[in-house]
């Protein structure tokens, strides 16, 4: 299993809005990873998220199977949605560089 490298005040990476509800404890350990880390929560939402499909060895082999997708269906797609909710308390916080698959 490889590692996951959080860079310390790395959260300049392009984004897209995900409307998502996080879990309580999933929340408080977000925020002090965030504190941590001195990065913003989006960030580091999606670096987890991409480390975590990274390690999915069932749905890597289900991409890598599937055909390409072409530019133009790409440039025509509607984008996905991927935006962490802002901070609202220590206790129940809501909520980006992700490995290369």
């Amino acid at each position: 299993m490889s590692k996951l490298k959080i860079e310390k005040g790395a959260s300049k990476v392009r984004r897209s809005p995900l409307k998502v509800t996080i879990d309580g404890a999933v929340a408080d350990d977000l925020e002090l990873m965030c504190e941590w880390s001195e990065n913003d929560s989006s960030y580091l939402v999606n670096l987890l998220l991409g480390f975590a499909i990274a390690q999915s060895e069932d749905f890597q082999r289900y991409k890598s199977e599937r055909p390409a997708t072409t530019s133009h269906q790409r440039d025509t797609a509607k984008p996905s949605t991927v935006a962490a909710p802002k901070p609202q308390s220590a206790s129940a916080m809501p909520s980006e560089k992700g490995p290369s698959a």
